[in-house]
Order: C-alpha cells, then structure tokens, then sequence
C-alpha cells in the first residue's frame, strides 16, 4: 500500500497526530478531539485496515504500519510530530519516536511487552471480541443510541463506559467487526511484535495506564527501563481505552509533555532541567534534528 491513510485534520498550532488501537478507528478520540483542537494542528488517523483506511498488502507488522504513517505524515508535509497513542497505536508512537519523528510521546497501553501467557489470553480475547462483532455488527447501530446498550459494547475497553458517545460505539463497530486484515494485523502488530531500539528515543515519553485496565494491566511500565528518562503515570478510574474515561486529564497530560518539549528546545537543556514543575511529564533530550541517541538496548521476550 503506497497511499495515505484516512484522516480528520482540525485545529491549530503544532501537529499532534493521534493513533488508536487495534479493535477501534479515530472515532475512539472522539472525547478529547475538541479540547486537542484548541492547542494542536490535530491528524486523527485510521490505521491500515480500520474505519476508512485500506490495509496494508504487505505483511502488518508494527514496523510496517508506521511506514504507513509516516508516508501519511509526508503527504501532508508534517515533519516532527507530538503523538498520543492508544494500545497499537501508543506501540506505533513508540516507534515513531524511535525513529526520531516525535516531538513527544503519551503512551496509553502499548502493546508488545507482554510476555507469553499474557499474549496467548490477550489474543483469544481479541479473537471473541472478533467473533463477536462480527455476528453483532447490525446489532452495534441501534445499541449505540443508548447508554446501555454502549455500556455493554463498550465495557471491556472503558471503565465507564455509560459516558461514552455513540462515535466512540460505532469506532469499535469498525475496528472488531469490519476491519480488514484483522487477523493478519492481531498475528503481525500484536502477538508476534518484540520492541527493538528503544533507547535510540530522544524525546520525552509519558507511559500512561488504566488502573482498571484488565485487558494490558502491568506492561506498560515494562517500558521504563528501555526508554530513556521516560516517565509513568497511572490513570485512575481508566480502562484500556480511557478517551472517555478521563478526557481532561488526557488533554492535559498531552499538554504538559508538549510543553516540556518544547521548553527544552528553548532552554537548551534537558527536560528535567527545563520543566520541574512538570512530575506527570515524560523526561527526554534536547535534541530535535532528526539524530538518534541513547543506548541501543533491544527488548527480548523473557
């Protein structure tokens, strides 16, 4: 696949580029796009084979889909980029910043350090929640009219699902139930991905995770070691998928890793000499041309 991926584009100021999980579209971001807005030139994309992307012919690995990314952020002359990523999409943000195209990075849940019996139960859990969707999917409509019935599609992502809009419901409609390459991505991007490189990033990376997160509770701070003077914050009364869950304090954590940032480029300075007045922030380099530094640590499966 050569071409862009769909895409939302709204807002002003520096680009944020927004990447949700596997088993949902953009519509995931649907809570905390507006606030984004306000502050950030916002690119709310579909990954390949979800909501109104194609998918990729070649094999989908984590790799592989931020090719497809990064092809998109070319396309529309976008250079360095903050990222807020959910599940995959926080594992691709992660890469992306590994290959220098971050500016920041807030990480919700990325996937690819779970070791095997976490991923043998992740997968058969997104197996059934395939299965399901797809024998549902005229069923997820007219649910998603209703706080209840988004309450029971949406139950095991959100911690309050009730709060959720029909937007983020129909986002979940096509990420489980209309998707392409959906096994090929859950086998390549999910299962079988081992993170490489991690110390190459040099940008200030906040690890976020649900405290009633059942589905990746524990991995992300797994990060910790391997990304170099990143930061974990937990987010309580959050799920999986915590858009909605916790809107404003997503809105702000991105905010305040922006902030640190672009504080350091000012200073010329470390993160953590620039802005102590930011705990909740992920702490990284000055640098901003491109390199790459750090050790070069790999993560292996353990």
């Amino acid at each position: 696949m050569t071409e862009s991926l769909s895409l939302t584009r709204s807002g002003q100021g520096e680009p944020l580029l927004l990447l949700h999980g596997w088993g949902s579209s953009r519509r995931d971001f649907t809570a905390v796009l507006p606030a984004l807005a306000e502050h950030f030139d916002v690119l709310n994309v579909d990954l390949p084979g979800a909501g109104r992307s194609r998918h990729l012919d070649e094999r989908p690995t984590v790799a592989a889909i931020t090719d497809a990314v990064e092809r998109t952020l070319d396309a529309q002359e976008v250079g360095r980029v903050h990222v807020l990523g959910n599940s995959l999409g926080a594992r691709v943000a992660l890469e992306l910043a590994r290959r220098g195209r971050a500016l920041s990075v807030v990480s919700i849940a990325p996937s690819g350090l779970n070791v095997l019996p976490e991923r043998v139960f992740q997968g058969t859990g997104m197996a059934m929640a395939r299965l399901v969707g797809r024998s549902a999917a005229p069923l997820i409509g007219p649910l998603s009219r209703s706080a209840l019935g988004r309450t029971a599609l949406l139950l095991p992502l959100k911690a309050r699902p009730w709060t959720t809009s029909e937007e983020e419901a129909i986002g979940a409609r096509e990420g489980f139930a209309d998707s392409r390459a959906w096994w090929r991505t859950l086998l390549w991007a999910l299962l079988l991905d081992v993170p490489r490189g991690l110390g190459h990033i040099d940008c200030p990376v906040l690890l976020v995770q649900g405290t009633a997160d059942w589905i990746a509770m524990g991995q992300t701070v797994r990060y910790l070691p391997f990304v170099p003077r990143s930061r974990f914050r937990p987010l309580f009364a959050a799920g999986h998928a915590p858009q909605s869950d916790r809107p404003e304090t997503i809105v702000r954590l991105v905010e305040r890793t922006a902030a640190q940032a672009q504080e350091s480029d000012a200073a010329g300075t470390l993160p953590s000499e620039a802005v102590p007045d930011l705990p909740l922030a992920a702490r990284g380099t000055p640098q901003r041309s491109g390199k790459r530094s750090g050790s070069a640590l790999a993560t292996s499966l353990r």
